[in-house]
């Protein structure tokens, strides 16, 4: 393997004349640079990256922990592909800036971080960004005198900087513009009650409708996503079995309301003329696909990836945060025909 001596002897210059053209960092000939580079190329030579690294203190890597390649979605999962768009969002970003994005999979096993952030820390990455499957607290190590770190998609109780899906937020707007469709009986099929995003989203719903000067009728609100789906069919029962049963329903996922709409197929609903349906996630696969096509809204996955890869950059920056944490990230209300007005 060529050395920079050797690039020096090829091109008849001193070493220090190579490392100047390498790193740009002083003035240097045309004729002289050109020899250098004539050299570099026809001996195939290639910097060594831990001697700039130790000179600058700067890598250009960035390392990032995650389980989106080994965890394959099952039909019924309440993630979708988060961490997949997630990730796509922090390289979209690193690339902008000409850094390496280093990406380590868990392989489901939390138990594997710790290791994986020693690697990390070896390489001498510049930061650290961990993206957890669904929104949820962690336990995400972060030591002293170690790259900084920013979560995405979780957060924890000793205020890591951190990026959300603004659930709350989400659901909100949603119920607002099912509100503003004239409807007024909700139904709401929530995910487990041991999920962050469902409390949260229940608020939403509340919110909505307190904007709306609108009461809740807590009949509505029932949790229904367990993996044998029998909880949803007794849900579905209930809600129908009411005095007044709702308008339109909404699911805590899109998974939910394709299962919603054959349920309702059963019984010889029809959606959306009897009863709408509105899911969660846009979940394009499903919600596109559907008949009729799914009304839903959208987690931002990637401008959540996005986000953390900016916070992070500004943090290695040591710019002010200029932000409180959790930073929480909205989503559009995506309108298709499976609502109709009342």
């Amino acid at each position: 393997m060529a050395t920079i001596y050797d690039v020096a002897k090829a091109a008849g210059v001193s070493p220090k004349t190579v490392s100047r053209v390498l790193n740009d960092d002083a003035p240097v000939g045309r004729t002289t640079r050109e020899a250098v580079q004539d050299a570099i190329s026809r001996l195939g030579y290639v910097p060594s990256n831990a001697a700039r690294v130790m000179r600058s203190n700067r890598s250009g890597l960035i390392g990032l922990i995650t389980g989106a390649i080994s965890n394959t979605p099952e039909a019924g999962d309440p993630k979708g592909l988060p961490e997949l768009y997630i990730v796509q969002g922090v390289q979209e970003i690193f690339a902008e800036e000409a850094k390496t994005l280093m990406i380590s999979d868990t392989g489901g096993r939390s138990d594997r971080v710790p290791a994986l952030v020693s690697t990390f820390r070896q390489h001498r990455v510049e930061g650290l960004i961990y993206v957890a499957d669904y929104h949820r607290q962690t336990r995400f190590e972060v030591r002293p005198g170690g790259p900084p770190v920013v979560l995405a998609n979780c957060y924890d109780t000793i205020g890591t900087p951190s990026v959300l899906p603004d659930d709350r937020s989400c659901q909100r707007s949603l119920v607002a513009r099912l509100i503003e469709a004239g409807h007024r009986r909700i139904g709401y099929l929530t995910l487990g009650n041991y999920m962050d995003a469902t409390g949260l989203r229940i608020e939403g719903y509340r919110d909505a409708h307190a904007d709306a000067g609108l009461s809740v009728d807590p009949d509505l609100i029932l949790e229904a996503y367990r993996e044998d789906h029998t909880p949803m069919t007794s849900a579905l029962n209930r809600l129908l079995e009411l005095p007044e049963p709702p308008s339109v329903i909404c699911c805590g996922n899109d998974e939910m309301a394709m299962r919603l709409y054959g349920l309702l197929r059963t019984r010889g609903v029809e959606v959306p003329e009897e009863i709408s349906v509105a899911g969660f996630d846009n979940y394009r696969a499903i919600a596109e696909t559907l008949f009729p096509p799914l009304t839903t809204v959208e987690l931002p996955y990637r401008e959540l990836g996005r986000r953390a890869a900016r916070r992070l950059l500004g943090i290695i920056a040591k710019d002010p945060p200029g932000t409180d944490d959790p930073v929480r990230i909205p989503g559009p209300v995506v309108w298709r025909s499976s609502v109709t007005a009342r």
